[in-house]
């Protein structure tokens, strides 16, 4: 019995170290949590709560913040639709051109890989300050764009694509389509997956390139779909580089995306806790449209685990 009780303490002995040791090895990563995740997160829902210019020691006013927000605030209103504008249209079209090209890379052809690679450059080069810079001097006035379409006859008179109300935000649009990388190779990724005999199966009873396309591709990349899609929503919620650089927000706000509306608030104007009440604005209503995402996935994402 003695030995039992032994062998059972130096048992859990062993455990309590290989436990310490475990923590020891994450202790990094945790540390960096607390410090640069958890604790801000916790202080700026304090902050919110106060006013607090960075100068001065905050004042604690409850939920005035976000009662002004909600009540009297206009750029608040039009960040929102400028948001959601830029979301409804940039999403889609650049996941649908990533899927498109995705759809003519995934065959074995030589060079493709080249091709792969720098169809995928944008993608990696796309957040930086340069490109969006070069973009602008490429929507501008005397960019290429307007040489390219003067030389094709379609407009007469050049005009500047960022600087108008009407055609700043498509900029801005097509400027993230082209960065389409990232979700292309997700998208090759998963259709090289799909078993070849599915088609084979379709040939024979006679399905066309559009059948195999709807009832096979679309279905059996779903998840993949899903994955992207989500990705896509939320990091278009927090998109502020493009309009910053390009833009700055304007003309006439039409290019304030709800980022650039937080910066400036909090540190343009130094209104930082009105600027942190925007911020949990902001997670709440990701959260929500995420949390939709998923309850609506149930209806259209395919899981050959499931089907089984």
């Amino acid at each position: 019995m003695a030995d039992k009780t032994k062998m059972k303490k130096h048992f859990l002995s062993n455990k309590a170290k290989e436990g310490l040791t475990g923590y020891l090895f994450i202790s990094p990563w945790l540390i960096g949590l607390l410090l640069f995740t958890i604790y801000p997160m916790f202080s700026s829902l304090y902050y919110s709560m106060t006013d607090f210019d960075i100068l001065n020691k905050e004042s604690f006013i409850g939920l005035r913040n976000y009662i002004n927000i909600f009540t009297d605030d206009p750029r608040f209103r039009k960040s929102v639709a400028v948001t959601f504008k830029y979301t409804f249209f940039q999403v889609p079209l650049k996941l649908g051109f990533a899927l498109f090209v995705a759809m003519l890379f995934k065959s074995n052809r030589r060079g493709v890989n080249l091709y792969r690679s720098l169809y995928y450059l944008p993608s990696i080069f796309g957040g930086n300050i340069a490109i969006a810079i070069m973009w602008r001097q490429i929507m501008g006035r005397n960019g290429a764009v307007n040489a390219i379409l003067k030389s094709l006859g379609l407009i007469t008179t050049a005009k500047s694509w960022i600087a108008s109300p009407n055609t700043a935000l498509g900029s801005l649009i097509l400027l993230s389509v082209w960065q389409f990388g990232s979700p292309m190779l997700i998208f090759l990724a998963g259709l090289k997956q799909i078993p070849q005999s599915y088609y084979e199966a379709a040939s024979i009873d006679g399905a066309g390139g559009l059948k195999k396309f709807l009832h096979i591709t679309l279905p059996s990349l779903s998840p993949i779909i899903f994955y992207n899609f989500l990705m896509q929503t939320i990091g278009s919620f927090m998109s502020f580089t493009q309009s910053y650089i390009v833009t700055g927000g304007g003309p006439v706000d039409s290019t304030l995306m709800y980022a650039l509306y937080i910066y400036d608030t909090g540190f343009t104007n130094y209104h930082m806790g009105y600027a942190s009440a925007l911020s949990w604005i902001a997670l709440i209503v990701v959260g929500i449209i995420t949390a939709i995402i998923f309850k609506t996935s149930n209806y259209w994402v395919f899981y050959e685990s499931k089907a089984e």
